[in-house]
């Protein structure tokens, strides 16, 4: 029997941005453990362990919203990545999911200063301890210096807008020129790029409407 177009079974069209599946979307004790198992390992600096979490292990963002995401936390007065976690944890559950998020970020390292704080006005003096406390900070580095690396491989268009990072990186360590004017200098400058490529792309998509 020939059925008719009309009679063939119709979908709903797809949002643009779809949702996060649910089985995705982590719970509030779930953030919770997660953010607490990211403070409690990231010494020299959670961010690399933070980006790992979302981007690849769970897979809750892309790598582009993770840069995005922390881009507008740069310009936000405070810690970037408990910016971060107060972001992270409000696009999942709200002002809840902010506090939860936070609260397990900052909790395990916190308990876990105030012991290493008094342990090292004990032992703080030693060679060993010394040595040992060059050693995480070498290895922090090293962490944001791969987190760069994977960021960078995120960024669209990376022949126009990472010349700004390496400009930004000479502006910083070798004429040491203060972060606040040069951050607001550079984003007048992206943002004007980015205005006139997107004006240029509506341009040419009008053209291209009318020569259809």
């Amino acid at each position: 029997m020939h059925r008719s177009p009309a009679d063939a079974p119709r979908t709903a069209p797809e949002p643009p941005h779809p949702a996060i599946p649910p089985a995705r979307q982590p719970g509030l004790w779930d953030l919770f453990l997660a953010c607490s198992r990211v403070g409690l390992s990231g010494f020299g600096g959670v961010l690399p362990l933070l980006r790992h979490f979302l981007v690849e292990e769970r897979r809750l963002m892309s790598g582009a919203d993770f840069n995005a995401l922390l881009g507008l936390c740069q310009f936000l007065p405070g810690s970037n990545v408990v910016n971060l976690a107060v972001c992270v944890g409000a696009r999942f559950h709200g002002a809840r999911g902010a506090v939860v998020a936070t609260t397990g970020l900052l909790l395990g390292p916190f308990l876990v200063m105030m012991a290493l704080a008094t342990a090292y006005g004990v032992w703080g003096h030693l060679a060993v301890v010394q040595d040992m406390l060059r050693g995480v900070a070498a290895a922090g580095a090293g962490l944001l210096f791969a987190t760069a690396l994977k960021m960078a491989r995120n960024v669209p268009e990376r022949w126009i807008y990472l010349p700004f990072a390496a400009l930004i990186l000479v502006a910083l360590v070798i004429l040491r020129l203060p972060l606040p004017p040069l951050m607001l200098a550079l984003l007048g400058m992206t943002g004007l790029i980015a205005y006139r490529r997107a004006r240029r792309a509506a341009r040419l998509a009008t053209t291209a409407d009318t020569d259809s």
